[in-house]
């Protein structure tokens, strides 16, 4: 198992330092792979020796274990990427993996909220804002909360990306951000003047509250020193319930997914909604193809001049 663990830890290696996978993604792939090289261990088979044959009768393994078709999609999705790595790198003669198909597995729509339900959030988060009766913190926390959503939507980032980001990103004139996102490639996407608006009033608050300056937009006491995705996510789910919407319903990612199928609903094109969410392939973005659809039936529906013809 020290060899098969060495193979493994090369590979990792590479995917932290050639694609800046992230600590939780590396995680991710040890578990997968550890079982991968226990199963072969069991077989008395090293991982650079392991044949088409051995891998199907792991996936078999899996199968009947009761893993779900995802998450045996997921393990042959590692496998496939540690032995292409093992033959790029010569460790191994060929390529064991790469006849090989994944379960078939449907891909779920995204949940989108409809735009006159992200109003009532925006709406909610910035009530009582101009209310100096009401005390100073709890003014600083909505506005705070305010901004964080009106980035969300406005940008399509990612909740990762959000709260990483600099105080630098609040300049005045600002009309882009410059975004560092999955394996630290930049992107630019535009700030409307809501998002601009609502972190004017955010910062304002701040220094009437007389708090330091930080380098994060949205510091925090924590490790981190900004604030982590989990206290968004608890904070967004209390906004939507006192928007009258089931807290379930909403999330950070849901945001991130309005911002596309809204985008996509009013006429932008695919690629370009690709580019602003920073997906390295398109196939990605296809998942809102469905509002592409409905989109273009609506267009033979209302333009065509046979439409209304039987």
């Amino acid at each position: 198992m020290a060899r098969a663990s060495r193979e493994i830890d090369l590979f990792l290696d590479m995917m932290a330092a050639e694609r800046g996978a992230a600590a939780n993604t590396l995680s991710a792939y040890r578990r997968d792979l550890d079982d991968y090289a226990e199963f072969l261990a069991g077989e008395g088979i090293a991982p650079k020796a392991a044949t088409t044959e051995a891998i199907r009768a792991y996936l078999a393994d899996c199968a009947g274990r009761g893993l779900k078709t995802a998450s045996v999609a997921r393990r042959l999705s590692a496998v496939r990427q540690l032995h292409r790595f093992l033959y790029g790198e010569g460790l191994c003669p060929e390529d064991p993996a790469a006849v090989l198909e994944g379960p078939k597995r449907g891909r779920p729509l995204p949940k989108v909220l409809k735009a006159d339900e992200v109003d009532r959030l925006l709406k909610v988060a910035h009530e009582g804002l101009d209310d100096a009766a009401r005390p100073l913190g709890d003014r600083l926390k909505a506005a705070r909360m305010a901004a964080l959503l009106e980035l969300l939507y406005a940008s399509g980032l990612r909740i990762s990306e959000l709260v990483g980001l600099p105080v630098a990103a609040a300049r005045r004139d600002q009309r882009f951000l410059i975004v560092r996102g999955k394996g630290n490639k930049e992107r630019i996407v535009p700030l409307n003047q809501a998002a601009k608006d609502a972190i004017a009033v955010y910062l304002g608050l701040r220094e009437e509250a007389g708090l330091g300056p930080s380098k994060w937009l949205f510091p925090s006491s924590g490790e981190s020193g900004h604030l982590t995705r989990q206290y968004v996510g608890r904070e967004l789910k209390q906004v939507a319930s006192a928007a009258g919407l089931p807290a379930a319903k909403v999330s950070p990612h849901v945001l991130r997914h309005a911002f596309a199928s809204h985008l996509l609903q009013n006429g932008a094109d695919l690629r370009s909604v690709q580019q602003l969410l920073g997906h390295a392939d398109i196939a990605t973005t296809q998942i809102y193809t469905h509002v592409l659809d409905e989109r273009l039936a609506g267009l033979v529906r209302d333009l065509h001049p046979l439409a209304d013809e039987d």
